[in-house]
């Protein structure tokens, strides 16, 4: 009992370790994810307290507060509300029992330790977290090119006919301009990640 709380309170008991594809459907994680809508689980990091699910849509947060805890807070981000960004991979020294992969997911900061053992498999999910935001940044910028351009376009459009245009001349403008920006949103603000992980995830 002793030897189980001081390795709590040490934090010896929190490092994580990889879970195998054969085993995501009997861990906790697998209960929340939409398989209906096409979810699927590509990375699976669990520790005793916690477990850090990444699919193709989201991650799911399950939050312990200790591994003394069965109690947990399920946390949802997806990747088209949460940008990915500060990926960072933090090797063991000859000491340490494990590595550590951070990031930052919209305003929520990680920081994972994994046993140093599984570091290769670790890199995987390194480099896809790190494409995963760089798709993200260039997809921001492009849509933030697409609004200036639609802005400027309906402005003008509205300038030009100010002065004798009917409603519904002005309708058409304006389902013109909102049709137009939906596309740009539907193209540029990706919901699904499945392609980056099965290029980078080697299970």
């Amino acid at each position: 009992m002793f030897k189980k709380l001081a390795s709590d309170v040490m934090g010896l008991s929190d490092i994580g370790t990889i879970v195998p594809p054969e085993q995501y459907g009997s861990v906790d994680s697998d209960d929340y994810v939409l398989h209906e809508d096409g979810e699927k689980i590509f990375f699976l990091i669990r520790s005793k307290s916690d477990e850090y699910c990444f699919t193709n849509q989201a991650l799911i947060h399950l939050d312990g507060n200790s591994a003394m805890d069965k109690r947990r807070m399920l946390k949802r981000y997806t990747y088209k509300d949460n940008h990915i960004s500060h990926v960072r991979l933090e090797t063991a020294g000859n000491i340490d029992r494990d590595v550590e992969i951070k990031f930052e997911l919209g305003n929520n900061s990680y920081s994972i330790d994994v046993d140093k053992n599984q570091i290769e498999k670790l890199k995987d999910l390194y480099k896809a977290l790190i494409k995963i935001g760089s798709i993200q940044d260039e997809n921001n910028r492009l849509l933030s090119l697409a609004n200036e351009s639609i802005l400027t376009t309906s402005e003008t459009l509205r300038g030009s006919s100010r002065s004798n245009a009917s409603h519904e001349e002005f309708t058409a403008i304006n389902e013109y301009s909102f049709n137009w920006r939906k596309e740009a949103f539907d193209k540029y603000l990706r919901s699904d990640f499945g392609d980056v992980f099965l290029l980078f995830i080697n299970n």
